[in-house]
């Protein structure tokens, strides 16, 4: 494969930056925010669906690249939540199954040890996206609150309260569905999920795939100069019902779904249809960021049924739950506001 000379300069500045694995690049990581945000269930709160937020969660889910080269502390300790390598066998470098994973990141590092590796060399994906959709269920919880507490409001202190902190947890919501985005989207990308991360590596290779760094010139160059948003909305899967089967499962399988196809890729990249304007290649990357897409607008709605049952405050002092809030059972202005 040919690179374009400005291609040629980026490739040589990030052989010399280790760690740094960049899942779509600007291009695929925007058009996963913006279409996924584009095709929010009209269940959301209109918030979300108002004008210019699909472009501020496309620009949020770029966020978690664009702040690598921070530092080592910053770089070190996240860069590997953006993959997860999987063997041959369908486990984590020789410890857990992806299909299993333990339900914490505590629990995942243990097992880790117990296999010779460790998160930071293995990678932490999946935790990822449970921790943003956690915070995103924690958010709407909020929100939920918020706007009973403004309709409950008893002074006119609590509601210029209620409708400051609900701006303030609008625009919380916002960056953090976004941010999060960004890791949604690395799940649909298949390099993201192999020990063969870039390059096929030091493993058994009777197939004679690529030992050159292929993740950078696909997930990138190729999408930059030949996937486009229509492309990728032509290929948006239909809603998902919820499996019901919690979000810790939910990732689960949409990973495991992933890792199958990377070996699609080198046969991809080895037959060159990832080379020049190719409709085979064009056709695979624009349905794989697609379906991060989908799982954005799939996950979201699920967040926010779930923040339904949400609670905030402090079991000890005062717990509100939505029911609470909404019914006018409790008062949240305390638990919300800050009880010391």
């Amino acid at each position: 494969m040919t690179l374009s000379p400005r291609f040629g300069a980026l490739a040589l500045f990030l052989a010399l930056v280790p760690g740094q694995a960049f899942a779509w690049g600007a291009v695929g990581h925007r058009l996963v925010g913006v279409i996924g945000a584009e095709e929010f269930s009209k269940e959301l709160p209109a918030f979300l669906r108002a004008k210019d937020v699909a472009a501020d969660i496309g620009e949020w889910a770029r966020e978690p690249d664009r702040s690598k080269g921070a530092g080592a502390v910053h770089d070190k300790g996240r860069d590997p939540g953006h993959n997860i390598l999987v063997d041959d066998n369908g486990n984590v470098m020789g410890g857990p199954p992806l299909a299993a994973l333990p339900p914490t990141r505590a629990d995942y590092e243990t097992a880790l040890r117990a296999a010779g590796s460790e998160t930071y060399k293995a990678g932490y994906l999946p935790y990822s996206i449970i921790d943003g959709w956690q915070q995103l269920v924690k958010d709407f919880t909020y929100w939920r609150i918020l706007k009973a507490g403004l309709a409950h409001a008893k002074t006119a202190e609590q509601r210029r309260y209620y409708r400051e902190d609900l701006k303030r947890r609008e625009a919380q919501t916002i960056m953090d569905l976004g941010i999060w985005a960004h890791f949604v989207g690395d799940g649909s990308q298949p390099l993201h999920m192999t020990i063969h991360i870039d390059g096929w590596g030091n493993y058994p290779n009777p197939n004679s795939y690529a030992m050159e760094k292929i993740h950078t010139p696909f997930e990138g160059d190729f999408v930059h100069k030949f996937v486009d948003y229509k492309q990728v909305l032509d290929r948006l899967p239909a809603a998902a019902p919820d499996c019901g089967c919690g979000i810790e499962k939910w990732t689960g399988d949409y990973l495991v779904a992933t890792s199958k196809l990377h070996e699609t890729v080198y046969q991809m990249w080895k037959a060159g249809d990832f080379s020049d304007d190719n409709p085979k290649g064009e056709d695979f990357t624009a349905k794989q960021i697609a379906i991060g897409a989908a799982q954005l607008r799939d996950m979201t709605l699920a967040a926010w049924r779930a923040s339904d049952k949400g609670a905030i405050g402090n079991p000890a002092t005062m717990l509100v739950t939505v029911k609470d809030a909404e019914t006018g059972a409790k008062d949240p202005y305390e638990a919300l506001f800050g009880m010391d």
